[in-house]
C-alpha cells in the first residue's frame, strides 16, 4: 500500500513540473470512448497521430495518472495534455506583420482584419497572427482577462473585418466593459442559405459547445446550458436560394452568428464548420451545382464580413464609428448571385 503511495506520489511530483497545454472533464453522462477519439473532437487542427505520439510520450494525463491512448474516457473524468515546455501561444513573439489599420491614436487602434488572418496564437496556429503583428508595431500592450496584449474581442479566423485594440490598461478596462455591457455596435455582412422570409428578426437562444462535435457551438432553447446569446438580423436583398443579410451583435459569444443562423435554418454560405460549404438550397441541374462551387472557389471561407464597429472613446467620451469596405471574394459571391436571381427570372 505504502509503495502505491509513493508511486503516485511520484506521479503528481512529475505533473507539477509539467506544462498544461489542455484541460477537459467529461461530461457526466459520458459514454466510454478512447481518450485519443475523445481528444480529437475538442482540440482544434489536430490529428490522431499527434495525440497517438503524445500518449506514447507520457503527456496524456487522466486523473493525474498516465494513460494509453487506448483509455476510455469515462464520466467525470479529468483529462490533461502536459508537456515539459509551455504552450506555443504563450511564447508571444513580435513578428514583421503588415496590418490594415482603419484608424490608430495613442489609446487604441483600429485594425481591419484579412480573411484567413488568425487572431491570437493556438494550437497549430503558433505565428503569423494579428497578435505577433500588434507586438511588432505597439510596444507594452496592456494584457487582458486572458493575458492576450491589447484584444478587447476578437473574429474568427475566416472572418474579414473590423477589431479594436486597446493600447492603454484604462483603454481596455473601459473598451471591455462597453462589450460586457453591451453598448458597443458591432454590425455584419452575412451570406446564408435559403430565402430569409422575414424582413428583420431577433434571434435568441443559449449558446454553448455541441454536446458531439466539441468544436461546434450549437443552441439549447431551454437555455439549460451555454451562455445567453441575442443577434439581430434584417435582410438587405434576397437572391433566391441565398440571402444577403446584415446581423447586428448584442451578445458576443463564441462563433454567435455562426451557430445562430445555422439554428433557424440559414447556414452561412461556404460555412464548413457548420455544414454551409453543401449545396443546401436550389435545384439538382448540373449547371446549378457548377455555379454554386464557382462562388465557393470565389469565396473559399464562411460569408462573414465584421463591417462595422462603434465604441465609445475611452479618454474622451466621444462616439467612435468605422465602416470597412466588402473584402473582393465576398463582393464576387454578391455579384455572381446577383447575377443569377436577374437571370434566373427572366
Amino acid at each position: 500500500m505504502e509503495e502505491n503511495k509513493n508511486s503516485l506520489g511520484e506521479e503528481i511530483k512529475s505533473i507539477d513540473s509539467l506544462y498544461e497545454h489542455y484541460a477537459f472533464i467529461a461530461d457526466p453522462g459520458q459514454s466510454p470512448l478512447r481518450v485519443d477519439k475523445f481528444l480529437m473532437s475538442r482540440i482544434e487542427n489536430v490529428t490522431r497521430n499527434k495525440i497517438q505520439q503524445s500518449a506514447k510520450e507520457g503527456s496524456i494525463y487522466v486523473n493525474d495518472l498516465i494513460v494509453k491512448s487506448n483509455y476510455k474516457v469515462k464520466g467525470h473524468d479529468k483529462i490533461k495534455v502536459l508537456f515539459a515546455h509551455p504552450p506555443y501561444e504563450n511564447l508571444l513573439v513580435a513578428e514583421d506583420i503588415t496590418l490594415d489599420i482603419v484608424y490608430e491614436d495613442d489609446v487604441l487602434v483600429v485594425v481591419n482584419k484579412a480573411a484567413g488572418l488568425v487572431v491570437h496564437p493556438g494550437h497549430g496556429n503558433y505565428s503569423g497572427t494579428l497578435l505577433n503583428g500588434l507586438l511588432y508595431h505597439f510596444k507594452q500592450l496592456p494584457k487582458n482577462s486572458n493575458n492576450r496584449p491589447g484584444l478587447v474581442h476578437r473574429i474568427d479566423k475566416d472572418t474579414s473585418g473590423l477589431l479594436v485594440v486597446a493600447k492603454t490598461e484604462q483603454a481596455m478596462t473601459h473598451l471591455s466593459k462597453q462589450f460586457f455591457d453591451k453598448t458597443s455596435e458591432r454590425k455584419y455582412l452575412a451570406l446564408v442559405w435559403g430565402d430569409v422570409k422575414e424582413d428583420r428578426g431577433t434571434i435568441e437562444g443559449a449558446i454553448g459547445r455541441h454536446p458531439k462535435n466539441r468544436l461546434q457551438m450549437t443552441v439549447f432553447e431551454d437555455n439549460s446550458e451555454g451562455k445567453e446569446a441575442i443577434t439581430h438580423f434584417k435582410v438587405l436583398e434576397r437572391f433566391g436560394y441565398v440571402t444577403l443579410i446584415e446581423c447586428q451583435l448584442e451578445t458576443g459569444r463564441t462563433h454567435q452568428i455562426r451557430a445562430h443562423l445555422k439554428f433557424i435554418g440559414h447556414t452561412l454560405f461556404n460555412d464548413k464548420r457548420y455544414g454551409g460549404e453543401k449545396i443546401l438550397k436550389g435545384t439538382s441541374f448540373t449547371k446549378y451545382r457548377q455555379f454554386v462551387d464557382n462562388c465557393f472557389k470565389l469565396l473559399p471561407r464562411q460569408a462573414l464580413h465584421a463591417k462595422t464597429l462603434g465604441f465609445i472613446h475611452p479618454e474622451t467620451g466621444e462616439k467612435m464609428q468605422y465602416d470597412s469596405p466588402i473584402p473582393d471574394d465576398f463582393n464576387s459571391a454578391i455579384g455572381k448571385w446577383r447575377q443569377y436571381a436577374q437571370h434566373k427570372n427572366l
